[in-house]
């Protein structure tokens, strides 16, 4: 947030420069090792007559356009990577024996490939990655609201689909975030062990954050 609050500082490089800071708070960590902690990034920020936004993994950022219409910008470059692993996991009900090991399989896989170019980037311990974000600004007129979200909410359109993106948003002015998460436990609840909508868990975390001009 400080390394953002300078409106002039590109979001690509105030992202760099949080990954730094936090970086350099555990300076006896090993941070080059694969399973070092990392994250997925979603940036929505006002800059005078303009959205500025940067979405680094699959947490979007979804903005209701003024006259109709969503534009989601989302990062899903992690699904181009090991698809068979991910289908095993997948195969699985949730919370069985053999799900587990498929799951630690497939994570042990992907911590060779994060942040390289043979893989998909998120927020860690390698400052590069924040030069692989996508990026761009719209004019605040052609906006009515923003919502930025963990992807453990937007799955209740894109996986789910049990919701399109005018009704998370009437959701959302209606019952605010905390109505749209309980939207989504309650559809998570229907389907425990993922028979219906096969994932890697039961529920992902979930936060919203909307904003209306």
């Amino acid at each position: 947030m400080a390394a953002l609050a300078d409106p002039s500082m590109r979001l690509p490089d105030g992202l760099a420069t949080a990954l730094e800071r936090v970086a350099g708070l555990h300076p006896e960590c090993d941070l080059a090792d694969p399973g070092t902690p990392s994250a997925t990034v979603a940036v929505l920020r006002q800059r005078h007559a303009v959205l500025d936004y940067l979405v680094l993994a699959d947490s979007p950022v979804v903005l209701e356009e003024a006259e109709g219409g969503h534009t989601v910008i989302t990062d899903l470059r992690v699904d181009d990577v090991l698809p068979e692993l991910r289908a095993e996991v997948e195969s699985h009900e949730t919370h069985t024996p053999g799900h587990r090991d498929a799951l630690q399989r497939l994570v042990l896989a992907q911590r060779l490939v994060r942040n390289t170019p043979d893989g998909y980037w998120v927020a860690g311990a390698n400052l590069e990655a924040a030069q692989h974000c996508l990026t761009g600004s719209v004019e605040l007129r052609d906006v009515r609201s923003a919502a930025v979200m963990s992807d453990g909410v937007s799955r209740l359109v894109t996986e789910y689909k049990t919701a399109t993106w005018g009704e998370i948003f009437a959701t959302l002015r209606a019952e605010g975030p905390r109505g749209l998460i309980e939207a989504v436990r309650k559809t998570e609840a229907t389907d425990p062990t993922g028979r219906r909508w096969p994932r890697y868990k039961s529920g992902d975390d979930a936060t919203v954050a909307f904003c209306q001009w």
